[in-house]
């Protein structure tokens, strides 16, 4: 395959994942404005579970298969992948049905679990309800992610990209229509409109297994022909195959489900401590803020880190393997100071503008608890950010054991610090405790990174003091922007005045940290000409250089 080619797929992948996540966010205002906070909870408590149980349905085999079958059709031998395509289906089948089997039987006690203490402002029925509905999906989307590793083992990313988006959008277009319908038509119950929302999870499923049966339907004579001029295939049995693929496939699940179990330990604990703290009539107000509501808008930062772990194993990995340990270390050295340079301002700004931010994209009357919430769980982004890519250079060092270890480490720390947070510090004791635990992570990776790689820290502190003096100025800026406007409007004078405020502080920080960037010299060294000669042209009128 051509480099151009192969350059075109990833661009198509990543675009279709960066559409696909952007829908993602942005159903949730207003969805957010039909259910409430409240409603946000019993929204986690369902989806939470489901994505656990998806984790272990799939166990990381479709893209474990992508690896498998790219490696095979690279010697030519088409029939083992076909082999493994076959296999994998039929294990998707089964493990999908097991998990949906357990997760619906088992909805009621793990209802019970979540609530800490029978029924909340959310019942127990409802809980089980809630999570019974989701479960089904478990049916279908194991299935639909290997025919996805299918081809992208080929080389072929349209399907997964466009099987995304229509996934994503058939989930949201449901899930918004039937809350509607539910809740201001027909007036009913928030909890049977959360119901159908996680429902959607099944609608969206089918909606990208209609695109990726229409892809292989178009595909499969190009996929026959390669078939028939398959090599003699490999003597490996059935077990073999599927011990590779697992070999595969370990890293992606452990590393992959980081967020998600880290949330986990919150639904098992959260309410219980919040019980005990004497909080029970404000738990689930709380839970739904901290899990559903807050992490989203987190998230925006963390997708950038998230792109650039994807993109770094194979660039890595090369360098690792060609010995060449001077560009490893550059190759490092550029991904973590284009992490910081990228997802620290943006930190700093839902941080100062927490409260307008939270107010605009949500609801003003629960802007007060919401944005404290975001103000303290925005710096988390960097903590993910550097999980993601920790994970990612030791994937491409071949030491991803370690990864694993550190996911580990982090996750014994959360479990034994939340409860006692919680009680302490009530909901910002859960953002405590996982910050806790990630650091743990973090370093021990960092300290395996310089160990393994040879990486020395030296020029990354240096250009991370400058970059925090920058940001600094930068919240200074927004600060001061929003202070001159209090004059005139705050937050608390609704949507409008909370956008106007987010608008003119993100154009105002945003500027005077590019500003700051491009007049030190820091952008181009972080950034490449590429972005500094774009600045020139289009912000400040300048010729190239």
């Amino acid at each position: 395959m051509s480099d151009s080619k192969l350059l075109r797929g990833t661009f198509v992948l990543t675009l279709g994942t960066y559409i696909s996540r952007i829908l993602g966010m942005i159903y949730l205002f207003p969805f957010e404005a039909l259910v409430g906070a409240v409603g946000g909870a019993l929204f986690a408590y369902g989806y939470g579970q489901y994505t656990i149980y998806l984790s272990l349905a799939t166990m990381g085999v479709p893209m474990a298969v992508s690896k498998f079958v790219s490696k095979y059709n690279a010697m030519g031998d088409y029939y083992t992948s076909r082999r493994l395509f076959r296999a994998g289906m039929k294990l998707m089948l089964v493990t999908g049905f097991l998990s949906f089997g357990v997760l619906y039987f088992m909805a009621p006690f793990l209802a019970k679990g979540v609530l800490g203490s029978g029924d909340l402002q959310n019942s127990v029925q409802d809980v089980t309800m809630v999570i019974r509905m989701v479960s089904i999906a478990l049916i279908i989307v194991p299935m639909m992610s290997i025919i996805r590793g299918f081809f992208q083992g080929h080389q072929s990313m349209g399907p997964t990209a466009v099987s995304q988006v229509v996934e994503q959008l058939f989930r949201i277009v449901f899930l918004l229509t039937a809350s509607y319908i539910i809740i201001k038509g027909m007036n009913g119950e928030v909890a049977t409109a959360v119901g159908y929302a996680n429902f959607a999870a099944f609608v969206g499923a089918l909606g990208g297994l209609i695109v990726l049966l229409w892809y292989w339907k178009k595909r499969k004579p190009h996929l026959d022909k390669l078939l028939e001029n398959s090599v003699a295939p490999a003597d490996i049995t059935t077990g073999q195959m599927f011990k590779e693929l697992f070999t595969y496939a370990g890293p992606f699940v452990f590393v992959g489900l980081a967020i998600p179990l880290f949330q986990y330990v919150d639904q098992y604990t959260f309410n219980k401590a919040m019980i005990a703290a004497g909080e029970k009539d404000t738990t689930e107000y709380m839970f739904g803020i901290v899990q559903t509501w807050v992490p989203k808008l987190v998230m925006i930062p963390l997708s950038i880190a998230t792109a650039f772990g994807l993109t770094l194993v194979p660039t890595i990995t090369k360098s690792y393997t060609d010995g060449n340990h001077d560009l490893l270390k550059r190759q490092i050295d550029q991904t973590y100071q284009t992490i910081i340079f990228l997802v620290l301002p943006a930190v700093v700004g839902l941080m100062v503008l927490s409260y307008p931010i939270y107010g605009f994209l949500y609801d003003v009357k629960d802007a007060d608890a919401g944005g404290f919430i975001l103000r303290m769980y925005a710096p988390l982004a960097l903590w993910f950010s550097f999980f993601t890519v920790n994970a990612a250079i030791l994937q491409g060092i071949n030491k991803q054991k370690y990864a694993v270890i550190s996911l580990v480490l982090g996750l014994v720390v959360k479990i034994v610090f939340n409860m006692p947070f919680i009680f302490l510090f009530h909901e910002i004791g859960s953002i405590v405790a996982t910050a806790l635990g990630y650091t743990v992570s973090i370093a021990y990776t960092f300290y395996m990174i310089r160990k393994h790689a040879d990486y020395h820290f030296k020029l990354l502190m240096k250009r991370t003091l400058l970059m925090l003096i920058f940001a600094a100025l930068m919240g200074l800026s927004v600060g001061s922007v929003q202070y001159s406007l209090s004059l005139f409007m705050t937050y608390e004078d609704g949507r409008a005045a909370s956008g106007i405020i987010t608008m003119l502080g993100v154009i105002v920080g945003g500027g005077v940290y590019l500003y700051a960037a491009y007049r030190s010299g820091l952008l181009e060294k972080v950034m490449g000409k590429r972005l500094e000669n774009m600045i020139r042209r289009k912000l400040l009128r300048q010729k190239s250089v």
